[in-house]
């Protein structure tokens, strides 16, 4: 919750602070104190590196001799204002360099910068232009599939059916891809249970079939794992020249 406040002040650690452990909050404070506000002396911070009661104590008196407005807060909010006040700290000893790092300036070095050209096509396009939108569209038709109101989904049905159905290998083995046999009437399926909506209900028997699907296909990966298994294990590779007979 402070990483940004500490990242501002180069903390060596700020990602992986644990406010629930006392060993490392106290760690902190007294990173603070000897790296940015040195309110006490070198030879009077050792009270900060007291334990358990003596600790928070030596820490309370600290929070008061700051100022801090935070009297009866958290553990959390006392720290939260203890990296801010280090952060003022740290601007107030270099006002003139963080005052010329205005949104102009920023701006400015961003539009200054090199511009790095992909050679990707797919990188200058503009998927939310009306002409991609009616590309979607079309090869929607094509392949027969229904439109959804984001286009995006649309492409993703589209990609599915192109990667599963129109692969070489789909193509060069179409009785292994398309599905045969009677469909299957998932209106007059029994969900084994009533929604209470006639539309969900329909919608409740899709999604089961479509978590059966998935199971099935887990099933399958499965079984080959375990065929691929047995078929090193069956036939172990034996190497005559370490056997050994008699003494």
């Amino acid at each position: 919750m402070f990483k940004r406040k500490l990242l501002a002040l180069d903390h060596h650690a700020p990602d992986s602070v644990n406010i629930n452990d006392e060993r490392e909050i106290k760690n902190l404070v007294l990173w603070l104190e000897n790296q940015k506000i040195r309110r006490y002396k070198i030879e009077n911070r050792g009270v900060l590196e007291a334990d358990g009661p003596q600790w928070r104590a030596n820490f309370e008196k600290y929070c008061k001799d700051l100022a801090s407005p935070i009297v009866d807060g958290s553990m959390e909010e006392k720290l939260e204002w203890l990296i801010g006040y280090a952060v003022s700290l740290e601007y107030a000893d270099d006002v003139g360099k963080y005052k010329a790092q205005t949104a102009e300036n920023i701006s400015k070095t961003v539009l200054t910068a090199p511009k790095v050209e992909s050679s990707n096509p797919l990188d200058n396009m503009d998927f939310e232009s009306a002409d991609f939108k009616k590309g979607v569209l079309t090869l929607a038709q094509i392949l027969n599939i229904t439109p959804h109101p984001d286009h995006l989904i649309t492409l993703q049905a589209v990609s599915k059916v192109v990667r599963e159905r129109l692969s070489q290998e789909a193509l060069d083995n179409p009785n292994n891809i398309i599905v045969k046999g009677k469909p299957f009437p998932f209106q007059e399926a029994d969900l084994g249970f009533d929604m209470g909506d006639y539309v969900l209900n329909q919608a409740a028997k899709i999604l089961r079939l479509l978590y059966i699907h998935d199971l099935r296909d887990l099933q399958t990966n499965i079984n080959e794992t375990i065929v691929a298994v047995q078929s090193i294990t069956a036939d172990p590779k034996t190497d005559t020249k370490l056997g050994q007979v008699g003494r």
